[in-house]
């Protein structure tokens, strides 16, 4: 049947839909398991049992995050041995309405385009397999669904992973695929799928969640099912990937219907669909994407206060996997806008966003306890934000 690409099954359990069976999915909400993706349209799928509500990590009260400096020599010799360039969307136009991924070295020089969009077209959410040769990223425009793409890092070989659908299927109504992320051993890449009927009231799509593929736009498999029995109800996206490739943080911004309404937290999941649940709570309102460090033990993301796009108020934060030591990195109340932040390779810095309130957002680094911070981009005219931090072609892995 026509429908979203089909691979074998995983070593999960998942259950298949049998002819005169009267549920179609197994597996709850917070379990992950289900029918492989596309076996049966979305709008048939139900859940056998009532999913439980998801209970969060019990979260230490936000405070400035210290730790000791790293030993100067050394941390120079791991920069020089893995820290490669950090691309970035930029915007190409005032009205922000096309946009490019640039590539810039750790000092800021040496700043290259690497894709070059049509008019009206945005290419965003760009991620670096773990090799530093490849580049993903989505592109969007107008005319066409939010889509994957990859680029070698020299800006040559773009080209269209996927989609995922075939025209005409159940399933694949008003269908995108974007916020994609190579895994730790470039094997596979996470990103957000929405589907369905769009509610131009809540501006909304039915359904939102994360998806693996293989780099090559193959072996599809759907991983959560948050909107699964809440459809309309919010946007899950920007997955990261752990360390050690066994887990990924993503956010969910709830909608107008979702609960909470109209509010953002962090989750993290296994690449099983096993163990959800959430990082952040709600009240901080983290979202976009976040980055893990190097040596898993830390989780950067960023914070968005109520209201319109661009406010000021958010801040860097840091956080246990576990959800415990949430600690701010950037001084309180903030006066700036800030944008989603990248670990280092070598995990002794951290690219961001930063943008004063109604000016043009920039690249900045930091040292990992929010320490020295320096600004890499200077460019008024245009938007640069969405930081992602490559490894060095060549680099030994670790």
């Amino acid at each position: 049947m026509t429908g979203t690409r089909q691979l074998p099954p995983t070593t999960t359990a998942r259950t298949r839909a049998r002819a005169g069976a009267g549920l179609l999915l197994a597996g709850a909400l917070l379990t992950g398991c289900g029918a492989e993706p596309g076996e049966i349209p979305l709008s048939e799928i139900r859940a056998e049992t009532p999913p439980a509500t998801p209970v969060p990590t019990a979260a230490a009260e936000p405070a400035v995050a210290v730790s000791a400096p790293p030993d100067p020599a050394l941390a120079a010799a791991a920069s020089a041995r893995h820290n490669g360039l950090i691309v970035g969307r930029v915007f190409l136009t005032g009205d922000r309405t096309t946009s490019a991924v640039f590539a810039f070295a750790p000092d800021g020089s040496g700043e290259q385009q690497l894709t070059r969009p049509p008019a009206q077209t945005r290419d965003d959410h760009p991620d670096w397999s773990p090799d530093g040769t490849t580049v993903a990223f989505d592109r969007t425009s107008a005319e066409s669904a939010g889509r994957i793409w990859t680029i070698g890092a020299d800006g040559e070989n773009a080209h269209q992973v996927g989609p995922l659908c075939e025209p005409g299927a159940l399933d694949c109504t008003n269908e995108e695929e974007v916020t994609p992320a190579f895994s730790p051993d470039g094997k596979q890449i996470a990103f957000s799928r929405t589907w369905g009927s769009s509610d131009p009231t809540a501006h909304q799509t039915q359904y939102s969640d994360l998806y693996l593929m293989s780099p090559d736009g193959t072996n599809a498999q759907r991983l959560t099912f948050l909107t699964n029995d809440k459809p309309y109800s919010g946007l899950v996206a920007n997955p990261a990937w752990s360390p050690d490739g066994k887990q990924l943080v993503f956010s969910y911004q709830t909608s107008a219907t979702g609960q909470p309404a109209n509010s953002r937290a962090l989750y993290v999941v296994n690449i099983d669909g096993t163990d959800l649940r959430r990082l952040t709570p709600w009240e901080l309102r983290a979202g976009d994407r976040a980055s893990w460090s190097p040596d898993g033990t830390q989780i950067v993301f960023t914070t968005y206060p109520a209201g319109a796009d661009n406010t000021p108020g958010g801040g860097i934060y840091t956080a246990h996997p576990d959800g415990t030591a949430i600690g701010a990195l950037t001084p309180g109340p903030s006066d700036v806008v800030y944008g989603a932040a990248s670990y280092s390779p070598d995990g002794t810095s951290i690219a961001f966003t930063q943008a004063p309130v109604n000016g043009a957002a920039e690249l900045y680094t930091m040292k990992s306890d929010g320490s020295n911070v320096a600004q890499l981009t200077n460019s008024p005219d245009r938007w640069e934000s969405r930081p992602s931090w490559g490894t060095a072609v060549g680099a030994p892995r670790d």
